[in-house]
């Protein structure tokens, strides 16, 4: 069986803490899908890592995705460029645009705060300023700001529609980068 796309966006986060996780969930990846999808002639696909099921492996199942996604989406915090995840999803990609035609951007940053505090090679992308509606609480649905947000993130998906046209062709061979696994603690009972 030939293996192919299976994401059109990989939406890559740093997972820890509580503001980045929360707003993904219930307010960026929502309104990506919903509108990406209105956009597209097919049903789009967004990996968001939430949707593994317990006890599936983690780790593979990112790798694989990320390997089977268009394009990576990275909701930029400072603490971003300092996960080991984060750092494999955006260099994953990176080399993957370093493969195909020069300027393709398979990056598609967004800004969720203080960018001030990014690495060089972040300032070198256009990034899409999220920062006026980055609050993660559900009830930032009902604020008049929610209408501004819902009006930047269709300029998004507009974006994303042309960047996933321009997508190059899967290759079964896309670099993909992930953490080494921690090493297994040892055991602290003693042995008799």
């Amino acid at each position: 069986m030939t293996r192919v796309y299976e994401y059109d966006v990989f939406i890559s986060y740093h997972r820890t803490g509580a503001l980045v996780p929360a707003w993904v969930r219930n307010h960026f990846h929502p309104r990506l899908a919903e509108l990406l999808d209105e956009n597209l002639p097919r049903e789009a696909k967004i990996f968001f890592d939430e949707e593994i099921t317990s006890g599936g492996k983690w780790p593979y199942e990112v790798r694989s995705a990320l390997q089977r996604a268009r394009i990576v989406v990275a909701v930029c915090s400072p603490k971003y460029f300092y996960d080991e995840w984060c750092l494999a999803e955006w260099y994953s990609m990176a080399k993957r645009e370093q493969l195909v035609v020069p300027g393709q951007g398979l990056i598609y940053p967004v800004i969720f705060c203080d960018s001030a505090n990014f690495p060089g090679y972040a300032h070198e992308r256009r990034m899409r300023d999220l920062k006026n509606w980055n609050q993660p609480y559900a009830h930032f649905q009902d604020a008049p700001a929610y209408l501004d947000f819902h009006r930047e993130m269709e300029r998004i998906a507009i974006e994303l529609t042309g960047l996933l046209d321009e997508v190059p062709p899967w290759q079964p061979d896309w670099p993909v980068e992930t953490p080494e696994p921690p090493a297994p603690g040892t055991s602290r009972l003693p042995r008799f």
